[in-house]
């Protein structure tokens, strides 16, 4: 199956979760945005099926996924779907549903990220909520940051397998999600991070094993790999890195 994955062109964003556990699964699939508008693809062709009124299950917003007759949104969600198909979970159920339990809290760390930059609205620039920012980006680096860090920390530690990976004993989905959230908090907060990093041996750990991995370590150093930027989620302001 060739699959079909709709998101922004020009950010990683929540896309990447998705685009990792393609790309470590070698798995077909097409970037749809980022092809050309002329072959039929491109930014217009997310927008032409997202106001098609025949889809019967319409997404909200991208990301979503085309897999033969299904469209599935929702990062997350998306993920579910993918994982037994990648082998990116483990075979039982509540093996694959403690991955998805791992997937959400991820998703809701990676709100937080976001609403240090934009805590009033998305719809406003970085400069009009300058001040909210300022207070919403201490409150997340010198509270909540610790406090995700050290629940997935926890987590790796638990792990009965002890082998660096959180759940079971190979790499899942939520590992490659773990390691996108290390690199982009490091990208956007070096300096806290830089500080606190070694109280969290695991996750670091975790960050290089997975990208050392053969897949991963190709598409990292390719043109597939969108890189960091103050249009994504993970945003470098140095007054927000106190």
């Amino acid at each position: 199956m060739v699959y079909e994955l709709y998101y922004w062109p020009e950010i990683q964003g929540r896309g990447e979760f998705i685009r990792l556990a393609l790309e470590e699964a070698g798995a077909d699939y097409v970037d749809v945005a980022r092809r050309s508008e002329r072959s039929g693809m491109g930014t217009a062709a997310m927008f032409r099926f997202m106001d098609d009124e025949a889809v019967p299950c319409p997404p909200f917003a991208p990301p979503f996924l085309k897999a033969g007759d299904q469209i599935i949104a929702q990062t997350a969600n998306i993920l579910l779907f993918l994982g037994p198909r990648l082998g990116l979970v483990p075979e039982d159920e509540g093996g694959r549903l403690w991955v998805h339990q791992l997937q959400l809290t991820i998703a809701d760390m990676l709100v937080e990220v976001h609403d240090t930059h934009h805590p009033i609205a998305a719809s406003l620039y970085y400069d009009e909520q300058k001040p909210e920012a300022l207070r919403r980006a201490t409150e997340f680096t010198v509270s909540r940051l610790p406090k995700f860090l050290g629940y997935f920390e926890s987590v790796l530690a638990r792990n009965p397998a002890g082998n660096g990976w959180m759940v079971g004993d190979a790499l899942t989905y939520a590992d490659l999600s773990m390691f996108q959230m290390m690199a982009g908090l490091r990208y956007a907060f070096p300096r806290n991070m830089q500080r606190i990093e070694p109280g969290y041996p695991l996750l670091v750990a975790l960050h290089d094993r997975v990208a050392e991995r053969k897949r991963i370590k190709a598409y990292l150093k390719s043109k597939r790999r969108i890189p960091f930027n103050n249009d994504g989620i993970f945003r470098q302001y140095k007054e927000l890195d106190a």
